[in-house]
């Protein structure tokens, strides 16, 4: 079947592509920028890639005709605490009119639980998506998730920095709140399941785990699970806004899904019926074997995607080709260069950089860094990388943004997404005569940039310095 997968980019996209293509089907990946579509250069010879933004005004001429099955896997809850449900509307309004251009026969929408009467802003959008897309021509199936647990998953990485950073926390009292989380194999077997079955045609239904629990026993089980002492005490006192700095400051998120998320974690997700499991004959694992299945993935450094690539909580306002010509003019720079006797090694050094890894030199100089971002309100370093040996455009890398990363070529050029007055990028390459070469550009804006970089030169001296001679290092 010729199959169109938006949100390609996205935690669920990147997990579901690799199964429909290992299913033999013709698949046609949409993106908003192709240059960061996270995949090795098999699978992306297999696919076809339509860039296009459902937020744009329409042009039929360029998208692909006579598909059989669309899933639609777009969210912009992390983009915005205010306007993202208008945001999802014009999406799905937009992407009915090319379902019915392309001739689409099955819309397959993953949503979320609605059952509770009090539903959250993010919620009420989820459902407000389903009735535009049931107005549309092609018959669509919904299957509607809760908490989504998994390496990589928003859900699960929380959880991970509350339980791994805090052994005692005070909590607001939305952790008593029950919920029914679904394991990310579950979720991909779902989506498979429902493909071309009559059953399942202009129906709705609620997919989890076999287990209803409040997010405190979510953390306390994870907590047992890693053997790790946890201490929690709920308070009945803690703001919804307070809850979002918490969440914020503790863990990776953006301060725009955590305010999303809070709001949502007072909203019961359960499921009302299991009719699905039933017809797909899922038998779907429990939560601690979730768990223990993402840290299976992660010890083996197996993480296919992570949320925290996602470009909608990043600095970025236009496509990552808007960045990748690095400017000279109005900019400082610091350039050094060094002769390599080991090239692969160093190569690999490099793209081994950020993360668990660390930057080489002066470590504690990047952390404080990264806590002062926080502060500011930016990303921080608390993202990490997705995988501890493999980069890809597109990929969060601390509080950098990898917008290049050609190992043919020897060359991984990154853009900041730390809080600061002007535009940073930082590159390596290794040239034809083995010679290293970093240097970090800086586009100011105003003067305030200007002091900014001229505050910064000591500290740039000794971790330039220090990084460039680590990074060349043969052992």
């Amino acid at each position: 079947m010729k199959i169109l997968l938006t949100g390609a980019n996205g935690y669920v996209g990147r997990r579901l592509l690799p199964e429909l293509l290992a299913q033999g089907h013709e698949v046609v990946c949409c993106v908003r920028d192709k240059m960061r579509m996270g995949f090795d250069s098999q699978i992306l010879s297999l696919v076809t890639i339509w860039e296009v933004d459902f937020l744009d005004d329409i042009h039929f001429d360029i998208c692909p005709l006579d598909i059989d099955i669309a899933y639609f896997l777009i969210h912009s809850m992390s983009s915005s605490t205010a306007a993202f449900d208008v945001m999802e509307a014009k999406t799905a309004q937009n992407f009915n009119q090319y379902s019915e251009y392309m001739k689409v026969k099955q819309v397959i929408y993953l949503s979320g639980i609605v059952n509770d009467p009090n539903l959250s802003k993010h919620m009420l959008s989820r459902n407000s998506v389903e009735k535009i897309l049931s107005q549309g021509k092609p018959n669509l199936t919904v299957l509607k998730a809760g908490i989504i647990v998994g390496s990589g998953s928003s859900s699960f990485e929380i959880i991970r920095d509350l339980c791994e950073k805090l052994p005692v926390m005070i909590t607001p009292k939305w952790v008593l709140t029950k919920t029914q989380p679904i394991a990310i194999r579950d979720v991909i077997q779902y989506l498979l399941g429902v493909q071309n079955r009559v059953d399942c045609f202009n129906q709705s239904f609620d997919i989890g785990g076999p287990n209803v629990i409040t997010y405190k026993q979510m953390m306390q089980l994870y907590a047992k699970t890693r053997n790790i002492k946890l201490g929690i005490i709920t308070v009945p006192i803690m703001t919804p806004k307070l809850s979002s700095y918490w969440l914020y400051f503790v863990t990776s998120t953006s301060y725009k899904l955590a305010i999303n998320l809070v709001d949502s974690m007072k909203v019961e997700v359960i499921c009302k019926d299991n009719r699905l499991q039933k017809m797909l004959d899922i038998k779907p694992i429990s939560y601690i074997d979730a768990i223990k299945l993402a840290f299976e993935k992660i010890e083996q450094n197996l993480v296919i995607s992570s949320w925290k690539d996602s470009l909608v909580s990043s600095r970025f306002k236009k496509s990552l080709s808007h960045y990748i010509q690095v400017p000279n003019f109005g900019c400082l720079k610091d350039s050094k260069s060094i002769k390599i006797t080991n090239p692969d090694q160093v190569l690999q050094n490099i793209w081994s950089i950020g993360g668990d890894k660390g930057w080489y030199y002066g470590d504690w100089m990047w952390q404080l860094r990264g806590s002062i971002d926080k502060l500011l309100g930016g990303v921080g370093l608390r993202r990490g990388r997705t995988s501890t040996s493999d980069l890809y455009n597109g990929d969060s890398l601390d509080f950098w943004r990898v917008l290049l990363a050609d190992k043919e070529n020897k060359r991984l050029l990154l853009f900041a997404e730390m809080k600061v007055p002007g535009e940073a990028w930082l590159e390596f390459r290794i040239d034809e005569n083995n010679v290293l070469h970093q240097i970090a550009t800086f586009r100011p804006r105003g003067i305030f940039g200007r002091l900014y970089w001229y505050s910064m030169l000591p500290f740039h001296f000794f971790i330039f310095n220090g990084m460039i001679k680590k990074i060349a290092a043969s052992n």
